[in-house]
């Protein structure tokens, strides 16, 4: 007994459809970085390449190649900076790189002439996240420097919004017009890019893709809007239903103090649940202050804080049985508690939750 996590993965490729449908059929690079945004990243690659997606996304060297060793063909495209050690197996398991800072353009140059080739790489150029990318004044030299040095094959060129989930879009499209300059030094200086992407979940939603010929998702895949500030007029669902079951339950009177420091207290004779799931395996431990699960279609109240392995619910006059199991998260027969929702009561986003479930949770894959 313990935490479920149901992988819904007809939902998730449902989710691929509506979004190839919003962006007017670009190619979507999907990312599955930190295990598929806590999905499972292997079994969501496998699933979207069966449906047809041809590009993946991940953050480190290790999740590429736990990709290829499961028998992902398609391009992955690797997030993190360039590690001179890791170039060799970049090229046995044909990753493409994050060409991202200026230092790293000599190391490949250095390392395709002495042993005959390179990764791939796609250019990143910071528009305005301060993060990764290459300096907006140095791209011209960079660029300059790719044409003149063939050996390092770069394909793509992209960067990266800041702020294209929010409401107010000024900076974003601050960012799109530094991006599209840098496309045009490219065309002036005679140096064609195969792939441009810019576009993140936000930006789909929120922003056209008119300068790109492909768009990068990750959130909305899997069935959670990336921020309370974008419009939600795409009908996806959330991929995940995370599920534990009751396994202890006890009748208490009005008055009863529950869990760690007593904030909870029953203000009624109550039947208090205990469900083997904590903060360990997934369940944010702010949620308990306004949190509720589902169980049989109806809201019952997180009982007191969340502990590390179990958290207690108050089911006022239901009488549940010891193995029934409530809804947490997602989209199921018992009831739907979205994510976001989750997320904006305790002041955080889906990211931090979806990523947050592990622990003991155990994957069960549906399709």
């Amino acid at each position: 007994m313990g935490p479920k996590a149901i992988i819904h993965l007809d939902r998730l490729k449902s989710n691929y459809d509506l979004i190839k449908e919003k962006v007017n059929n670009l190619p979507i690079i999907s990312v599955v970085k930190a295990n598929g945004y806590g999905h499972g990243g292997v079994a969501c690659a496998k699933a979207l390449e069966t449906h047809g997606c041809r590009f993946f996304a991940v953050f480190s060297i290790e999740e590429g190649i736990e990709l290829r060793k499961a028998g992902i063909q398609s391009d992955i495209l690797i997030f993190s900076r360039i590690d001179a050690n890791s170039l060799p197996e970049a090229i046995l398991h044909k990753l493409t790189l994050n060409l991202c800072h200026e230092a790293d353009l000599p190391l490949l140059i250095k390392y395709a002439e002495e042993n005959g080739g390179c990764p791939t790489v796609h250019l990143k150029v910071d528009t305005g996240m301060t993060r990764l990318g290459i300096d907006i004044h140095n791209t011209e030299n960079i660029i300059h420097q790719l044409k003149e040095h063939p050996e390092v094959p770069c394909e793509g060129i992209y960067s990266h919004f800041a702020t294209a989930d929010e409401g107010d879009l000024s900076f974003a499209h601050a960012q799109e017009s530094k991006f599209k300059s840098v496309i045009k030094i490219a065309e002036n200086i005679g140096f064609t890019f195969k792939y441009i992407h810019f576009s993140n979940s936000g930006a789909v939603i929120n922003l056209n893709q008119s300068v790109t010929n492909m768009v990068r998702v990750g959130m909305s895949l899997y069935g959670a809007f990336p921020s309370q500030e974008v419009p939600m007029d795409i009908p996806i669902q959330p991929v995940l239903e995370f599920k534990a079951p009751i396994v202890n339950i006890r009748k208490v009177p009005a008055g009863t103090p529950v869990s760690y420091g007593g904030v909870f207290t029953t203000e009624s004779e109550s039947t208090i649940g205990v469900i083997q799931c904590g903060f360990a395996d997934g369940i944010p431990r702010p949620w308990y202050q306004n949190g509720h699960v589902m169980f049989k279609g109806k809201k019952y109240k997180i009982a007191g804080r969340i502990c590390m392995d179990q958290f207690m619910v108050d089911f006022e006059g239901q009488e549940p049985h010891v193995g029934e199991e409530v809804l947490i998260m997602g989209d199921g027969s018992d009831g739907c508690v979205r994510m976001e929702e989750i997320a904006r009561s305790i002041n955080s986003t889906p990211y931090v939750i979806s990523t947050g479930i592990s622990g003991r949770t155990r994957r069960i894959y549906q399709d």
